[in-house]
């Protein structure tokens, strides 16, 4: 389950459909990771094809990633069966 957004653009985009904050062309795949993640109980359950799931090492660590298109990151911690600090990033 999603406990907490980093994002606010992110977090207005999912609660009520506002692609104001985010790249409107990321919109649909946007929502299906974020509707894994909310259904998500373990970090495993969003190693699905295409993610790239990996975790951030070095000041990152405990933040997990997966790709939402080119350099595009939906970032997240998790912990205890819970999303935390979701953030949509381009780290590169």
């Amino acid at each position: 389950m999603i406990k907490g957004f980093a994002h606010k653009g992110l977090e207005e985009f999912y609660r009520h459909g506002s692609k104001r904050g985010i790249q409107p062309s990321h919109a649909r795949r946007l929502m299906d990771i974020l509707h894994l993640l909310d259904a998500a109980a373990t970090i495993e359950d969003m190693a699905f094809p295409g993610a790239r799931l990996h975790e951030w090492s070095g000041r990152g660590k405990g933040t997990w990633s997966v790709d939402v298109s080119g350099p595009w990151r939906l970032t997240f911690r998790f912990e205890d069966g819970h999303a935390l600090d979701v953030d949509y990033v381009q780290p590169h």
